[in-house]
C-alpha cells in the first residue's frame, strides 16, 4: 500500500528503529520519542506546554464529551488506517449531538518491536484527519507493553466539543412521521477491514468511509438545529442503530430495501463472507431523523457536501410496530431487521 503523505515527510532519526520497553519508561528515550515522532504532528499552543494536564479555555453552555479505543485489526486498510480511524470516530461521535468538536486526548499502547516507520506513517494520518476535522490534540500518553502482549498498537482516543443551547438531539425524540436519511453507500468500512484480513480481492478495491463528519453536521444544522436524532452506524451498523433508535423512542421504524444503497463491490463481498450489509460497520456515514417536512430541504443541503452526496431517504418512523424495525422487500414483503446476535466483525475499529 502507498503512503504518500509519509514518503514526503520522512521518519525522524532516532536511536532504535523500533519501539523499545525503555521508550515506555519515561526517560530519555521517551522523551526522545515524543519530540520527534508526535510533537512535530500535533504540536500546538496548548500541547507544547508539557504539562500532565491540558487547561483549556471554555466559552461557557454544554459540553459533549466522549472517549474511544481502537484495536483495529490489519492497521493498515484500504481507504485508511488505525491512525485516522481514531481521530474520525471521536470526532463523529462527539458531532453525532450536534457538538462542534474541539479538543482530542491521545493514548497509544505500543507493542515492544513495532517498527519507527510504522509509527510514524500512524501519526501521519492522524495529523492530517484532526487537521481536516479542525481539532487539536492537546494531551496524551504513551505505553509499551512486552512483545506479543499487544497486536502492534492500540489507540484510545476522547475528546469534546461544544452544544448550542437551541440543540437537542437524542435517540429519545423520533416522532411518528418522521423520515430517516443515510448519507451514502453502506458497509464499506467493514467490508474494507475484512477483505484486506481475509485476503479478498475485487476488481475494484473495497475501500474504507473512514472520514470526520463534523462538518457535514454543521451544514446540517444551518437547515434547523430541531435534528431529532443523529448516529454514525458504526459496530453492529444500521441495523442496531435504528433499534436503539426504536426502542428508545418507543415507536416503529420501517424501512425501504430499494432506497438504501451499497456499492456493488461491498455487496459481493459481504455475499461471499456471509454477511448482511445492514449489520456492517460504518466509520464515515451518519443516520439522521428529522421532521417530514423538513426532509427534502435537509437532503439537498447534505447532497451539497462531498461526505453526502450521496444521501438519500431510507424509511419513515411509523406507530405500526412500537419497538420493531421492519424492512420492505423488493418483492413488497416485510421482515423484521433485529439488533445482531454475537461479533460477526472483530476487531473492526
Amino acid at each position: 500500500m502507498d503512503f504518500p503523505e509519509a514518503l514526503s515527510c520522512p521518519v525522524p532519526i532516532l536511536t532504535h528503529d523500533t519501539v523499545q520497553l525503555a521508550h515506555g519508561a519515561g526517560g530519555k528515550l521517551s522523551n526522545e520519542m515524543i519530540e520527534k515522532i508526535f510533537l512535530p504532528r500535533f504540536l500546538n499552543a496548548t500541547l507544547e506546554k508539557m504539562e500532565d494536564q491540558a487547561i483549556l479555555h471554555n466559552p461557557g453552555g454544554r459540553i459533549a464529551f466522549s472517549t474511544d479505543t481502537f484495536v483495529v485489526d490489519p492497521i493498515f486498510f484500504p481507504g485508511g488506517d488505525i491512525g485516522d480511524l481514531a481521530i474520525n470516530g471521536t470526532v463523529n461521535d462527539i458531532c453525532m449531538s450536534g457538538a462542534a468538536p474541539k479538543y482530542l486526548s491521545v493514548g497509544f499502547i505500543l507493542e515492544e518491536g513495532l517498527p519507527f516507520e510504522t509509527l510514524h506513517r500512524i501519526v501521519l494520518s492522524m495529523e492530517k484527519a484532526a487537521r481536516t476535522a479542525g481539532v487539536q490534540i492537546v494531551t496524551g500518553d504513551t505505553k509499551v507493553v512486552n512483545r506479543g502482549s499487544c497486536d502492534k498498537l492500540f489507540i484510545n482516543t476522547s475528546g469534546f466539543g461544544f452544544v448550542a443551547d437551541n440543540v437537542h438531539i437524542s435517540a429519545s425524540n423520533l416522532q411518528v412521521g418522521d423520515k430517516i436519511i443515510l448519507s451514502g453507500t453502506l458497509a464499506d468500512h467493514g467490508m474494507a477491514v475484512m477483505t484486506s484480513r481475509e485476503g479478498l480481492s475485487f476488481q475494484s478495491v473495497v475501500s474504507s468511509d473512514t472520514a470526520g463528519l463534523n462538518h457535514l453536521v454543521a451544514e446540517m444544522l444551518k437547515v434547523t438545529p430541531n435534528i431529532h436524532a443523529m448516529r454514525d452506524p458504526t459496530r453492529g451498523g444500521l441495523a442496531t442503530t435504528l433499534n436503539e433508535f426504536a426502542e428508545s423512542s418507543k415507536v416503529g421504524i420501517q424501512l425501504y430495501g430499494n432506497n438504501i444503497p451499497v456499492k456493488d463491490n461491498v455487496r459481493g463481498a459481504c455475499e461471499i463472507l456471509g454477511i448482511d450489509p445492514l449489520y456492517v460497520a460504518n466509520e464515515g456515514k451518519l443516520v439522521a431523523i428529522v421532521a417530514p417536512d423538513i426532509a427534502e430541504e435537509m437532503l439537498g443541503a447534505m447532497k451539497n457536501n462531498a461526505l453526502g452526496k450521496d444521501s438519500v431517504i431510507i424509511g419513515e418512523v411509523t406507530d405500526r410496530h412500537p419497538g420493531i424495525v421492519a424492512l420492505r422487500t423488493s418483492l413488497g414483503a416485510n421482515r423484521i431487521v433485529d439488533m445482531p446476535v454475537g461479533e460477526q466483525l472483530p476487531r473492526i475499529c
